[in-house]
């Protein structure tokens, strides 16, 4: 039982880190290139919505405030930084946390890019893989290269973790 738990705490951690790294590289995509990251208020007005039944959207922006939406898309953020790394090591285990390599997280992220292409997206009123936004190829891309970074920054948190214990 306590390696169970030792190991969703080290699994929320690599959530949480890969998040963190995402973060800073949104931070720095929008300073030194003018892309623009994720509206964490938006993302929280979606899901604000849903608890009175309504799940897609034919544009977000247009859909009634939700109180403390830009807080809770952050919240949003983060848990799903959690269940990614939940899954991560559900999937591979304990060995992974003690040898990590690169490839599980890369290939999970880029399995989950479903959820943003094909629920976020379509549920914003983006359509289904950005396809009703003004630059749909330029969205795409930001979710591939945006879990790319946090399938990578699970993979660098998850190295410090092990160093640290070692």
């Amino acid at each position: 039982m306590i390696a169970v738990m030792e190991s969703a705490v080290r699994a929320s951690v690599i959530g949480i880190g890969a998040t963190v790294i995402l973060d800073l590289w949104i931070t720095v995509g929008s300073r030194l290139f003018g892309i623009s990251g994720p509206d964490w208020a938006m993302v929280g007005r979606w899901v604000g919505h849903m608890a009175s039944g309504r799940f897609v959207h034919a544009n977000i922006d247009r859909a009634s405030p939700i109180n403390g939406e830009l807080a809770l898309g952050w919240m949003v953020h983060y848990v799903t930084g959690i269940v990614y790394g939940l899954i991560l090591v559900t999937i591979w285990g304990g060995e992974w946390l003690r040898q990590p390599t690169i490839l599980p997280p890369m290939l999970l992220l880029w399995m989950f890019l479903v959820a943003p292409y094909f629920v976020m997206m379509p549920g914003m009123g983006e359509g289904i893989a950005a396809s009703r936004t003004p630059h749909p190829n330029l969205e795409r891309l930001k979710s591939v290269v945006g879990h790319s970074v946090f399938g990578f920054g699970m993979y660098l948190v998850a190295i410090s973790i092990r160093n640290i214990n070692a």
